[in-house]
């Protein structure tokens, strides 16, 4: 498929309905409204595109980019590829979801992830904890620097109440992401959601909370789940 008939496509696919209910929560113009589940036809059909992916994406318009990230090939990105589309994300369901999901299926995300955390912009920081996040849910725990990620959740701790609003929440979602997909760290994770305590989070006009990391992490653990990796990060 190129590109134009893809958008044309979406265009049909969006209702207002739909773009109300992304407009609270943070939703920025150009985007049709297409629910994510209206997308998965056109990912099965495409598989994995590069190309058009990074066409897509370079639309500015949300839905498109969505659907860049359902459909591109990790294994061709470049960091180059990764740092525009973090630069460039429309809203934080792209930021923190679609590129964070393919920095870290790429080859980039560790070094990625380690530069934006760094970074004074709020969508760029919330893409690296992000990203951090999925590494450990899909990362073999023997491919994972564990006394890093240690440190960095020291640094949650120390900066956590005081970071902008994104980052707080992706920060929260990096703990709870250690304690249910690192197994040596999991008591850890725990202890350092204990000490930060209640993480305060400017959903907008919607019903988002933020989650619980004790009670998120317990859940898994209740489970049987603890240390169950994800095939990938993208869904």
């Amino acid at each position: 498929m190129q590109k134009e008939e893809v958008m044309k496509l979406l265009e049909t696919l969006g209702t207002e309905q739909t773009k109300k209910t992304f407009l609270r929560h943070g939703a920025k113009e150009p985007f049709f409204g297409v629910k994510v589940g209206d997308m998965k036809p056109i990912q099965k059909k495409i598989k994995k595109d590069y190309s058009l992916s990074l066409a897509l994406f370079a639309t500015g318009n949300g839905d498109a980019q969505y659907l860049a990230g359902l459909i591109a090939d990790e294994t061709k990105m470049s960091k180059k590829d990764l740092e525009t589309w973090a630069k460039n994300a429309g809203w934080q369901m792209i930021s923190e979801y679609t590129v964070a999901w393919i920095a870290a299926e790429s080859k980039h995300g560790w070094e990625l992830a380690l530069e934006w955390i760094e970074s004074k912009n709020e969508q760029v920081a919330s893409s690296g904890w992000a990203t951090l996040a999925n590494l450990a849910a899909i990362q073999p725990d023997e491919m994972l620097d564990i006394k890093k990620l240690e440190a960095l959740m020291k640094v949650v701790v120390k900066k956590i109440h005081t970071s902008a609003n994104r980052v707080k929440y992706t920060m929260n979602g990096f703990i709870i992401s250690i304690g249910c997909y690192v197994t040596a760290l999991s008591d850890t994770a725990k202890k350092i959601a204990k000490e930060i305590g209640v993480v305060t989070v400017n959903v907008g006009d919607t019903d988002c909370k933020v989650p619980d990391a004790i009670a998120y992490i317990n859940k898994v653990i209740a489970l049987g789940k603890l240390g169950k990796k994800k095939k990938e990060a993208r869904c």
